[in-house]
């Protein structure tokens, strides 16, 4: 929300960006927490008005550098116009949203007044925002995280929640706190293998404390977003028209770094 310092009956343009990076195995938000009224001690979403010779990509992203300090974003894109008229109090405000996403390996330095909070503590049980939030943003976070969810299925935009190089199963954890749901490390795998999306890189790390053998290290082919299979939809093991999970993928996440509890784990593509 902006000052309202506009001429009446034109309405302010800002923009508004939901950043997501998975941080400590969660999905998570970057929120300011605002100073002065309205809902002020709320959080809020970082962005600004619109400069008179910017588009609105420009301007989101010029934003985040300039008050979050946030220049690692891999990915953006435009999420949708909220521009109901009771919105904001005071002069209208039509917000231009944009959806972020930021590496996990990633650490930006952010203001005092900036810090990541996970998406479930701004979204509440039934998708409604919570009392914490300024304005609609809130419902924002909420449409950011479905449109991430969807991407996961049906394109690469994994490339721009992972690191340069990683192991299947450091993949496997990104997905799994994205889209909300456990995840086989063998059974993504597959599904990327089969869309051309991963190369080996040829190097290893060591195993973890469980030992076994040496992950490999993978990279996504490509760093740009592409649809790789448009009808595609990865639900939840045991979801209705999702694939049993294969004694392959159970011995395979078993012997994951996470631990046994997560050989039950699946991803089935519709």
């Amino acid at each position: 929300m902006l000052d309202g310092n506009s001429p009446t009956g034109v309405a302010v343009h800002e923009v508004l960006a939901a950043v997501l990076q998975v941080r400590g195995g969660q999905l998570q938000v970057l929120l300011w927490q605002r100073a002065f009224a309205p809902d002020a001690g709320r959080w809020a979403l970082p962005g600004g008005r619109l400069g008179d010779t910017e588009d609105v990509q420009d301007s989101v992203l010029r934003q985040l550098a300039e008050k979050v300090d946030v220049r690692e974003v891999a990915h953006i894109e435009q999420l949708a116009t909220f521009s109901a008229p009771a919105r904001t109090p005071g002069a209208r405000t039509v917000a231009t949203a944009f959806v972020g996403l930021v590496p996990c390996d990633a650490d930006p330095m952010l203001p005092a007044d900036t810090a990541w909070h996970p998406v479930s503590s701004v979204v509440g049980e039934h998708g409604e925002g919570c009392p914490h939030t300024a304005f609609d943003h809130g419902t924002i976070v909420l449409r950011a995280r479905v449109r991430l969810r969807a991407k996961l299925s049906y394109t690469n935009v994994g490339f721009a929640l992972a690191p340069a190089e990683f192991t299947v199963s450091t993949l496997r954890r990104l997905y799994a706190a994205a889209l909300g749901h456990r995840v086989s490390a063998t059974n993504l795998q597959r599904v990327l293998a089969r869309r051309g999306v991963l190369q080996p890189t040829g190097g290893t790390v060591a195993s973890g404390p469980s030992g076994g053998r040496p992950g490999a290290l993978y990279r996504f082919a490509e760093r740009g977003i592409r649809v790789t299979d448009p009808f595609a939809v990865f639900r939840p093991p045991g979801a209705p028209g999702s694939e049993a999970v294969d004694r392959e993928a159970v011995d395979a996440d078993a012997a994951d770094t996470d631990g046994p509890g997560n050989a039950a784990n699946g991803l089935a593509p519709s």
